[in-house]
């Protein structure tokens, strides 16, 4: 297991989109939705990162799990509210596809950490 949760793979990863929805979604929104769409992509962003950095401070592997499960929920979330801001012609679609990759990278890599602690779980 990593050393701390910096290191892991899926929180550098969701870390990354934050980043990008930070900087290429905030601006693109007009100011009505600064308060609504924008806060609700903030929030779920900064869930994906809190809920892995949490679940890798549990001490039980199910517990990790659960958080993780969190984390991949809120990415979802985020793609979400990316399809409305895409709907809404807040973004556009070549916005919402570099999202929708980097979501999709997320989930994956944050399946795969939910896939090892099973295994590591089940090795005890």
């Amino acid at each position: 297991m990593a050393e701390n949760f910096e290191k892991l793979h899926c929180w550098q990863a969701c870390y990354d989109l934050k980043t990008y929805l930070k900087t290429n979604i905030s601006e693109k929104l007009p100011k009505t939705e600064k308060f609504e769409l924008y806060s609700q992509i903030l929030r779920a962003s900064r869930s994906s990162t809190a809920n892995i950095a949490e679940g890798w401070g549990r001490y039980h592997y199910k517990e990790n799990i659960n958080f993780l499960r969190f984390s991949r929920g809120s990415v979802a979330e985020i793609l979400d509210h990316c399809i409305e801001a895409k709907d809404c012609d807040y973004i556009n679609l070549e916005t919402l596809n570099e999202i929708r990759s980097k979501t999709e990278k997320c989930i994956q890599l944050i399946n795969g950490y939910i896939r090892y602690l099973q295994n590591r779980n089940d090795e005890k």
